[in-house]
């Protein structure tokens, strides 16, 4: 039969290799998931997470096999652990994004931990399996979003991991449970079937549930196609007159996904990964690195950081309506405010979890500020993570203006992290919930994920 792309895509699942994983993407993988594992670790502490928890223990309590992060001994069923954990990991919108824009690792991992925990004895993953198994969840999202020009902006329509970390998780739950080829493209084929939320509900609650339900749907998804369920094999070809994975997106001009040789390379291997330093939308480095320079210039200037001094504070960001919100009421929205982010960054030196406490939100001299910006949008500067900038100008009293400006901020993949300060991170994440012993075996059992016998360990 002629190979489609639908065909091409689950070929790949099915064909690809440990040996396939170079070393620069075995390496680049394993900081996400250390990281993601941290992010969902303190992510567990939150309000949303204890309401997604709560509705599964009250609703579902069958096969209780797959762990919770932060709560030693509670255990749900695989789909639900893994729903849960992904909420976790984007209750404060800490984890890792992408370019094209999305989170790749929160919609996949905790369907991965979940169902090295389901699997029998004799069936137990190791560890070079799992990482091949996420490395697939992340490929199979970078392809898909590759196929459209419109996913490279940020979104305006859906929240990308919504819909790529759907197929995302489906795949990697596939080559975990060593699907056939034509399950895995049933696989994918589910899970277009359950993928999609819209961005309307970004800054509220709602919104980590786009990745708890994407790690969840694409996990029930494969599990489906397992027992034998089927679905549209061309779903992610463009048909003419009957729209499949193309129903996402205006313009979608898919290409086969060739199978893994020797030489194949991953777009891990070309694309590194965005790690975030505070819990924010990314676009908010951009204007605390700026906010934070242009702080740097006034204390000079002024010898401390006095607000009466300024008159105007001046934003230069790109469009982008869902995160320019310039009075922030909830921790929510508070992370999607360019405005509350560059005006905290500038008042407190500093942008981290304590910044978004409701206590913090309604500071008095956080509001004066925040009353004192305008925004403006330069034609140069497009809602795009490649392409982006943010500058903060101070307008003082006295006629001076002092500009920041940021174009890279660190922890973006053309400008990574050092592995210290992304173990810094996990340390400090994970210490909310876990003793110094258990971050460190965490920290080694990552670092030496490929030559771990049985996954379900992590």
């Amino acid at each position: 039969p002629e190979e489609t792309v639908t065909s091409s895509f689950a070929s790949f699942i099915h064909a690809v290799r440990p040996e396939h994983l170079s070393k620069t993407v075995c390496h680049r993988s394993k900081r996400m998931i250390l990281d993601s594992i941290g992010v969902g670790l303190v992510g567990s502490t939150t309000h949303v997470f204890d309401i997604a928890l709560q509705y599964c223990r009250e609703l579902y309590s069958s096969v209780a096999v797959s762990s919770v992060y932060g709560k030693p001994g509670v255990k749900l069923s695989p789909t639900l652990a893994a729903f849960t954990n992904g909420v976790a990991t984007h209750s404060m919108d800490f984890d890792d994004t992408w370019h094209p824009a999305t989170h790749p690792s929160g919609a996949v991992l905790p369907a991965l931990l979940a169902a090295s925990q389901m699997l029998p004895p004799s069936a137990k993953p190791n560890g070079m399996d799992f990482l091949l198994a996420f490395n697939v969840g992340l490929e199979v999202q970078g392809r898909l979003m590759h196929f459209s020009t419109e996913a490279h902006n940020i979104p305006k329509r859906f929240h990308p991991p919504s819909v790529v970390g759907t197929l995302g998780s489906a795949a990697a739950t596939a080559k975990l449970l060593s699907l056939s080829t034509a399950q895995c493209a049933h696989a994918l084929g589910i899970a277009a079937s359950l993928a999609g939320a819209p961005m309307a509900n970004a800054a509220t609650q709602a919104k980590p549930l786009h990745i708890g339900n994407a790690t969840r749907l694409g996990f029930e998804a494969a599990l489906l196609a397992a027992r034998g369920m089927e679905a549209n094999p061309l779903i992610l070809d463009d048909i003419a007159g009957c729209s499949g994975f193309s129903a996402f997106y205006s313009i979608y001009q898919p290409k086969p996904l060739s199978t893994p040789s020797d030489h194949h390379e991953f777009l891990l291997e070309k694309q590194d990964i965005a790690f975030k330093r505070f819990p924010a939308h990314l676009g908010m480095h951009w204007v605390v690195d700026a906010a934070l320079s242009v702080r740097n210039l006034f204390i000079n200037y002024a010898g401390s950081f006095s607000p009466s001094l300024i008159r105007t504070i001046v934003l230069k960001i790109p469009v982008s309506k869902y995160i320019n919100r310039p009075f922030p009421s909830s921790e929510h929205q508070a992370r999607h405010s360019f405005q509350f982010n560059a005006c905290t960054a500038l008042l407190d030196g500093e942008v981290g979890l304590s910044s978004f406490t409701e206590s913090s939100i309604h500071r008095q001299e956080l509001r004066e500020l925040l009353d004192k910006v305008v925004v403006e949008h330069p034609e140069d500067n497009v809602a795009n993570f490649d392409k982006m900038y943010g500058e903060v100008a101070l307008l003082l009293h006295s006629g001076d203006v002092l500009t920041g400006k940021c174009d890279t901020f660190y922890g973006h993949w053309r400008k990574p992290l050092s592995k210290e300060s992304l173990l810094k991170k996990f340390r400090s994440n994970a210490s909310h919930v876990l003793p110094e012993e258990k971050i460190e075996t965490i920290i080694t059992m990552v670092d030496n994920l490929e030559n771990l016998s049985d996954s379900s360990q992590l």
